[in-house]
């Protein structure tokens, strides 16, 4: 069981959110470093009942494991923070050359999952800030799916310790080394499924997944504004209702719930064309695109103002197109 674990996420967003809520659902205590964040994620993380620390040393000091979701951009800068905040096997003895460092509360060592969507070149090298110290363990990490929620439409009716089969819960495929026997109920809340010894193949296989989801999300928008402005946009519809139902729900569906986390999406497409170049021979160019695509909804339309649990714009495709034919529009009239 728990018996109390600490585990750390950066940050609380809506996966680790969610993911927290399913950890305090069984006995976990979570805590999160978010000075550096927004007033409402700290609320959020607040109200949720999940610990605030004050810097991230503080957090490395009583975890026994830290989940590393941030956007894909944040991934190499957050393991650099808590790398340099594990404390050495000197720190405790010496503590005027480890002024960064604290000696942890937590005997056992720490184990840092990342969690983010990278290429598996860049989980590499994140593995490799975190060699020189035998006492963390870096895990290779993805998540497959949304954000962990309770079945039971009243959580607030639910007394005492939940069983984990009340939740929907996403994949978390990891690679590399394993969490221990001794954390074994930590594996089975988490739904992690260990795919392989070598770091980069939980990576690898959380970015060919998304090339072919969020990929597809970016297709669906080119070919529904494209369609659009020449006015035939409701044929287009009509046509794929006719010979590819799935294609046009799953497009319909990722088109109007991308806004909020097109930002993120930017530098994960970049990943993936990484990835597709350097593990597959491929070119980069066509999720660079993709790329492209997002950071026009994240930056040049009113889209990029979206947040989740709070839409004001792009709650219909129509309005996703429209919002982005203006935003486009403005935008190449200020280049030219």
């Amino acid at each position: 069981m728990a018996d109390g674990l600490v585990i750390g996420i950066l940050s609380i967003g809506d996966m680790g959110l969610g993911i927290a809520k399913l950890l305090q659902s069984q006995g976990y205590k979570v805590a999160t470093f978010a000075e550096d964040r927004s007033e409402r994620t700290q609320d959020r993380a607040r109200s949720s009942g999940i610990e605030l620390l004050p810097s991230i040393p503080a957090l490395v000091s009583v975890c026994t494991c830290i989940l590393s979701i941030v956007p894909p951009r944040d991934a190499l800068e957050t393991a650099k923070r808590v790398a340099d905040s594990i404390p050495t096997a000197s720190a405790s003895s010496d503590t005027n050359t480890n002024t960064n460092r604290n000696t942890r509360k937590n005997p056992g060592p720490l184990y840092y999952l990342d969690l983010n969507a990278t290429a598996p070149s860049l989980a590499r090298e994140l593995a490799s800030l975190f060699t020189s110290n035998k006492d963390t363990i870096f895990i290779d990490g993805g998540i497959i799916g949304g954000p962990p929620s309770p079945l039971n439409p009243n959580p607030q009716e639910t007394t005492g310790i939940e069983t984990v089969t009340n939740w929907t819960r996403p994949s978390l495929i990891t690679s590399g080394p394993t969490l221990p026997p001794s954390l074994s109920h930590l594996t089975a809340t988490l739904n992690i499924e260990h795919i392989g010894p070598g770091i980069g193949s939980a990576s690898t296989v959380k970015m060919c997944f998304a090339s072919t989801t969020k990929g597809f999300i970016a297709l669906a928008i080119q070919a529904f504004v494209t369609a659009d402005a020449m006015g035939v946009l409701p044929h287009l519809r009509g046509y794929m209702e006719k010979h590819n139902k799935a294609a046009l729900a799953a497009a319909e569906r990722g088109v109007v719930g991308m806004a909020p986390k097109a930002y993120r999406w930017v530098n994960e497409m970049q990943q993936i064309g990484q990835t597709m170049e350097e593990e597959g021979g491929f070119g980069s160019g066509m999720f660079d695109g993709a790329a492209e695509v997002y950071r026009l909804v994240a930056e040049d339309t009113a889209l990029g103002l979206e947040q989740p649990g709070r839409r004001a714009r792009g709650t219909t495709v129509e309005d996703v197109v429209a919002v982005m034919r203006e935003g486009m529009k403005n935008a190449k009239e200020k280049v030219d």
